[in-house]
């Protein structure tokens, strides 16, 4: 079992993680990018169960869903361009619709970007990250006279805490996959797709609190990685007809091009639904055992103490 880390400490760690790269993502840095839009999620997963004060929580969790919105944009659109680069190099999709994609999604790219300096200066960021550092000690600060017994408390509902919070993210996650059909329907994958990612997010939460590690994150993940990869394609489908839309009469051949990569990619939604669909059991055997999970107060205060 892995060595347990206070709430605090984790929520430092991904402080850090949401500052050690902003200052690069004006800079054209996907990577950087990523890595920041990732640790504003986890933190906004965290942030509910610091025992904060409840309008502290709402105004930090309502900037960091700015932060995680406003990246994503870009984001979504640097996936994009990898994906059109990674299909370029296979001879089944339509080199010339692939090429009109690349030089659409460069110019969206290059305003979007635009917008995000404007929008999301490293100023803003930075200030941010100050706001999150000093939640922690202005909470503590308040609490001095009973700091030791707050602190045993703390660890106990700390892990409680966790463990309520997967066991919604598995039922929600169940609900979700319960009101979807056989069909493939877009929206309804999305939702599933969501509630898989905010489970992983729960559960990492409690492996690194001091859980036992568990098998079921990478039947999480892998779950998770297929329905992104699904929703990508679908995107680009999306971007290909619209591409197609507002081709001119005099671009016959490269219109025909992106009909016939609408269709190959249509083709390749299919196929990952079919995977999803076969997947789909184990999902839900996970997601029951997780949801039926209770904590024993006596292992609760065991693993606190440890």
């Amino acid at each position: 079992m892995p060595r347990p880390i206070s709430r605090d400490a984790i929520f430092g760690k991904l402080v850090r993680a949401f500052s050690r790269d902003m200052e690069r993502i004006h800079d054209g840095d996907a990577a950087a990018l990523h890595r920041t839009r990732v640790a504003s999620r986890r933190l906004r997963e965290l942030l509910p169960i610091l025992e904060l004060e409840r309008d502290q929580v709402r105004k930090l969790s309502r900037r960091l869903k700015k932060v995680t919105r406003r990246l994503g944009t870009v984001r979504e659109l640097d996936v994009h361009a990898l994906l059109v680069r990674e299909l370029s190099g296979n001879r089944g999709y339509p080199p010339m619709a692939l090429r009109e994609l690349a030089t659409s999604i460069a110019a969206a790219q290059s305003s979007a970007r635009a917008r995000l300096a404007t929008k999301l200066p490293l100023a803003k960021l930075k200030r941010l990250a100050r706001r999150l550092e000093r939640a922690i000690g202005q909470r503590d600060s308040k609490h001095e006279d009973d700091a030791r017994t707050r602190r045993v408390n703390a660890k106990r509902s700390w892990l409680w805490a966790l463990d309520a919070r997967s066991v919604r993210r598995a039922t929600h996650l169940m609900a979700s996959i319960g009101a979807t059909s056989a069909l493939y329907v877009p929206e309804q994958l999305h939702e599933i797709r969501i509630a898989l990612k905010k489970l992983r997010y729960a559960e990492e939460l409690r492996a690194e609190a001091g859980a036992r590690p568990s098998p079921d994150l990478a039947t999480l993940k892998r779950a998770q990685d297929l329905l992104g990869r699904l929703h990508d394609l679908e995107l680009l489908v999306a971007r290909a007809r619209e591409a197609q839309a507002l081709m001119s009469a005099s671009h016959l051949m490269a219109c025909h091009q992106l009909g016939l990569l609408v269709r190959v990619l249509e083709e390749n939604c299919r196929r990952l639904h079919g995977r999803h669909m076969r997947q789909r059991a184990q999902i839900v055997a996970v997601a029951t055992k997780i949801a039926r999970m209770t904590a024993k107060p006596a292992d609760v205060h065991e693993r606190a103490a440890g």
